[in-house]
């Protein structure tokens, strides 16, 4: 499940809210191991994942890099790329 997260900093644009709390989803499905949460466990579930959302929202705007943005396209291409070399495939 973990291999969907994604780096979020030093992008451009940054990181959307939206991007950060997919990723704070399958952390927490990752940790609970399971990916939808019974009724019994929705409330802890949902409360899990705002609290990391907002700690990797707090960790994205604290970190600084002297190193320039990356772009999410080419970052994107690289990534098919790989996955090409790897897999065998033509993207």
């Amino acid at each position: 499940m973990c291999r969907n997260i994604k780096t979020l900093h030093n992008f451009e644009p940054p990181a959307t809210d939206d991007e950060i709390r997919a990723s704070a989803l399958q952390f927490v499905r990752k940790l609970s191991g399971s990916t939808r949460p019974s009724r019994a466990n929705e409330f802890a579930f949902d409360r899990a994942v705002d609290k990391v959302a907002a700690a990797a929202r707090e960790l994205i705007d604290s970190l600084v890099t002297s190193a320039p943005p990356r772009d999410r396209e080419v970052e994107t291409m690289r990534a098919r790329e790989r996955s090409a070399e790897r897999f065998g495939r033509a993207v």
